[in-house]
């Protein structure tokens, strides 16, 4: 390390590769990120951080940067362009979709990764303009079937307070590895060395949880449904249910009660492969424990039955009190909720899918577009995503984005995405500019972490909220006069801006459609240190100070002006609410702010357990493949670099021993996955970790990388070029992407 490294200053930011954004402090050598360590000052983190954060010079460093917006030529060649004819020629052929098919025609994905969300609230205002009616992210073929559960129980969100948690149950979730709890190594080993404590891990492999767990229900992959129906069985057939929580919070608990009374426990129990009486002493424990909280993941949530598994999940927590309470399940405050929470979902316009939390399902999105339907999307935009990888079969996607009249992709790195699109326009990374996350998901105190950059944006990149506010300008969507307006009152101060922003939402409409372009263009060059930017989070705070005014103010700002300024200058964070438990009950929207129980679509799907299949492995595809296992060095696609890990470079297939006796198969010897949608050849890994008939590829791998002389190279298995869109949840469509039926064979050596 040079000595000018060891002298310059620390730049406090957050970890950008996971849900939690772990407070960092990085010391940079030019461009460089020479040291990183855990900023100890932050209010959510600590100091706190994982292995992964350490190596984040290989996301800034690692990759092939874009520093000049590209347009496809007809032989499917890029062409360089300057920024000035790249937004004339996007907003004219914008336009020209608009007006031949509608703008609701034009559909939007993505809008941040992990970490850059407030390109993805400046993008709405594109939309506005345009007239764009559907959108879609990552979030829809992960949480929108719990979003959908969510939204008939309490409402909204709700997190577990694992750090006071008498019993803490893991369904399909592997903290040590994925993270999710704020502090989750630290909170795991507490819980662990804890005697009057109890951690309960639901999931088929012998995770780096479960080792720590006191009981570890290994289920046969699949089977979630059977195992919390069976505890659910147990626990009202036992009669350990808060009965007096039910009478007082909730309503239509009769109707619960009566059907979990005819479960079979002791079926429910071989067909999870599991021990009866082990099933009972958890829901005793369960049932008998002063508090309780539970996570749910992608281990259930991307796979069969995931809707209802999150509906009997929560099921658990609220038949025994769970909620309202230190160490059990809580809702919280939002900077901005990240889905609607509905009971009555949209429907897509060509399939007529659902759309929980108002988000198009993955899986749809290529039958939406693989037709001749006149309302199907003819053009998108997007953001910081790459879907032509990351959503269920590639090659389905793949002939999508060729179908489109137009696609945009905006990003800082030609990805394989970017390879199919028509423009693509290079941003900034997430340390270039100002940034956020609206992962805010805690209780009773909850912060919020708006970013500074660290470095000066590369040369010919831009940020989000720019190209969005260049491509409305271009488009003519805003009258001069209002910005005129705007301006003017901005000058005067937040108090008159404030005054004439509510009196021009009152004179037109379209204002608030717009308002992100509005807040950028008027007040953001009024905001300290280029934080232009954060000029949406100045309406946020509004909001806050309107949704939640006293836990704003127990938070310590006696106004929305004062949390917005809290907030520019909060380097480690700020504390935006401070909620009392009392006040978890308001934030159940429903009469008399009790819980409704019942949801009949789910309880019909319940009821129907009996006759639904549990195995959807064949004579040809006998293997369940997890398709995307989360290990110590592997993390989003985000890192477009192979060289940051340390072990497990190539992406190994794990399989258990006996499998691997049986297929023939030894350590690092090569095997074919087949699927009944693709193959892909990978390098064997025995682990005693997994079941029989189980086995798990890495998630992060087979990403096509830039080579010295112009091809690409891909490391690893590209997961969705064996994934199926057809298998998929029937209430929210979100993929199967851990549970795939899939054949391993043997290869030469």
């Amino acid at each position: 390390m040079t000595d000018q490294a060891d002298t310059a200053s620390w730049h406090k930011t957050a970890c950008i590769l996971c849900e939690n954004n772990c407070g960092i402090q990085i010391q940079t050598n030019s461009r460089r990120f020479a040291k990183i360590r855990g900023d100890k000052e932050h209010l959510a983190t600590s100091g706190y951080t994982c292995n992964k954060a350490l190596r984040l010079d290989h996301y800034q460093n690692g990759v092939e940067r874009l520093a000049t917006p590209l347009r496809r030529e007809a032989d499917g060649s890029f062409t360089p362009i300057d920024w000035d004819t790249a937004v004339r020629e996007i907003s004219a052929r914008l336009k020209s979709v608009r007006d031949t098919h509608g703008g609701k025609s034009i559909f939007f994905y993505g809008g941040g990764g992990q970490g850059n969300h407030l390109g993805g609230a400046y993008s709405g205002a594109l939309m506005g303009a345009l007239g764009a009616r559907y959108r879609s992210n990552p979030l829809a073929q992960e949480k929108t079937g719990e979003g959908f559960v969510d939204a008939h129980l309490t409402g909204g969100h709700t997190v577990g307070d694992f750090e006071n948690a008498e019993v803490s149950v893991f369904i399909g979730k592997n903290p040590w590895q994925t993270h999710g709890v704020s502090r989750a190594r630290a909170v795991l080993k507490d819980i662990a060395k804890d005697p009057a404590r109890t951690m309960i891990v639901i999931d088929p492999v012998r995770t780096e949880t479960a080792d720590l767990a006191d009981i570890h229900l290994q289920l046969r992959p699949g089977t979630d449904a059977w195992c919390l129906s069976g505890i659910l069985g147990v626990l009202v057939q036992e009669n350990l249910v808060d009965h007096a929580f039910l009478d007082t919070h909730t309503t239509g608990a009769a109707t619960v009660l009566e059907q979990l009374k005819t479960v079979d426990v002791a079926h429910c129990a071989a067909t999870c492969g599991l021990d009866e009486e082990l099933l009972r002493t958890t829901a005793r424990r369960i049932a008998t424990a002063s508090s309780v909280s539970t996570y749910e993941d992608l281990g259930v949530q991307q796979g069969p039955n995931s809707t209802l598994v999150s509906y009997l999940n929560k099921l658990i927590w609220l038949l025994t009190g769970n909620f309202a309470k230190q160490g059990a399940m809580q809702p919280h405050s939002w900077v901005v909720p990240l889905a609607r929470y509905s009971t009555r979902p949209r429907r897509t316009p060509v399939t007529g899918a659902r759309m929980p939390g108002g988000l198009v399902p993955c899986n749809v999105i290529a039958e939406e577009i693989l037709n001749d339907h006149p309302d199907r999307f003819r053009a998108m935009v997007i953001e910081s995503s790459n879907p032509a990888h990351s959503l269920a079969d590639s090659a389905a996607f793949a002939q999508a984005l060729d179908k489109l009249d137009l696609v945009v992709v905006i990003d800082i790195a030609l990805t394989e995405t970017g390879r199919r699109a028509d423009y693509v326009l290079p941003a900034a990374s997430q340390y270039e500019k100002w940034e956020a996350t609206f992962f805010t998901f805690e209780f009773p105190h909850n912060t919020f972490h708006l970013r500074a950059p660290v470095l000066d944006p590369l040369p010919g990149t831009l940020t989000e909220p720019e190209i969005y506010a260049r491509l409305v300008r271009e488009l003519g969507a805003v009258p001069r006069s209002r910005l005129s307006l705007l301006r003017a009152a901005a000058r005067l101060g937040r108090t008159p801006y404030k005054l004439a922003f509510a009196a021009l939402a009152v004179l037109d409409k379209s204002t608030i459609q717009l308002a992100p372009y509005l807040l950028y263009e008027t007040l953001g060059p009024s905001l300290p240190n280029g934080a232009r930017s954060a000029a949406v989070l100045w309406a946020l705070c509004q909001r806050i100070a309107k949704e939640y005014p006293k836990a704003m103010r127990r938070a310590g700002h006696g106004d929305a002006e004062a949390l917005f300024e809290a907030i520019l200058k909060g380097r480690s964070g700020v504390v935006f609410t401070e909620d009392e438990y009392d006040d978890a009950w308001d934030y159940v929207p429903h009469p008399g702010h009790r819980i409704p129980l019942p949801i009949p679509e789910l309880l019909d799907l319940h009821a129907d357990l009996d006759t639904t299949p549990a195995v959807h492995t064949t004579e040809e595809f006998p293997i369940v493949l997890a398709a995307g296992q989360r290990r110590a060095f592997t993390a989003n696609t985000i890192i477009r670099d192979t060289t940051w890990r340390l072990r497990d470079k190539g992406g190994t297939l794990r399989i258990s021993p006996h499998d691997a006796e049986q297929l023939g198969l030894d350590n690092g010897a090569p095997a074919r996955i087949t699927t009944e949608r693709g193959t892909a050849n990978a390098t064997v890994e025995i682990d005693d970790r997994m079941q029989v008939g189980h086995a798990a590829l890495p998630n992060g791998f087979g990403l096509d990388l830039p080579t010295g002389n112009g091809e690409t190279e891909r490391t690893g298995v590209a997961l969705n070029t064996l994934t199926d869109l057809r298998r998929r949840d029937p209430i929210a469509g979100v993929p199967w992407h851990k549970h795939v039926p899939a054949r391993i064979e043997a290869l030469p050596a």
